[in-house]
């Protein structure tokens, strides 16, 4: 029965057997006294607790999603989270502005919120989809976007990058205090 178990969970099964037989008796104490319990080892436990890995005999995760593929070809998790999907688009369309202004772009840090955190006395009926920190004498500027709000105005994943570069497109502007459409060509032109 133990025979699949590392070496390590088969010794400490044993001491524990051992410590109760010995309990049995009511001379536990002696006889305890000279049993050394091993420290649990944390990747054993960790490995023993996750059972939403097929992990039965630690050799660690297996299956179609982790072994490489064409789809996959590194062998690691083929897909991304949604908010890691995110941070990559819009570290990419702010990167082709950056490329387009480098000569005039202070340096700007990207900042990705989930939600925006708006006062009390918020008088429009519209939710910002991102903002920007100015810099100061010990910060660079940063711009700041909301996924959720972001994503919510986005069908899909075409119609994400847009709304992206619109926002990103409209705080680059701010900074640099020039008009919007003048930043990027792919800018929407307002109707």
């Amino acid at each position: 029965m133990t025979a699949g178990r590392p070496q390590a969970a088969r010794e400490q099964q044993r001491t524990v057997v051992t410590a109760r037989r010995y309990s049995e008796h009511g001379t536990a104490q002696i006889r305890l006294a000279g049993v050394s319990t091993p420290t649990p080892d944390p990747d054993l436990e960790r490995l023993r607790n996750r059972t939403d890995l097929r992990d039965r005999r630690g050799r660690g995760p297996r299956g179609p999603g982790l072994l490489p593929s064409p789809l996959a070809p590194s062998g690691v998790p083929a897909s991304r989270t949604r908010s890691e999907r995110f941070d990559a688009l819009a570290v990419a369309v702010l990167d082709d502005i950056e490329q387009r202004w480098e000569d005039r772009m202070p340096p700007v840090d990207l900042a990705v919120e989930e939600i925006p955190v708006i006062a009390a006395d918020w008088q429009s009926p519209r939710v910002p989809l991102g903002s920007l920190v100015p810099a100061t004498a010990t910060s660079r500027a940063r711009i700041v976007l909301f996924r959720r709000p972001i994503e919510h105005r986005a069908e899909g994943p075409a119609e994400l990058a847009a709304v992206i570069l619109a926002v990103l497109v409209d705080q680059v502007a701010d900074l640099l205090g020039v008009p919007p459409a003048e930043v990027h060509p792919d800018y929407p032109a307002e109707d």
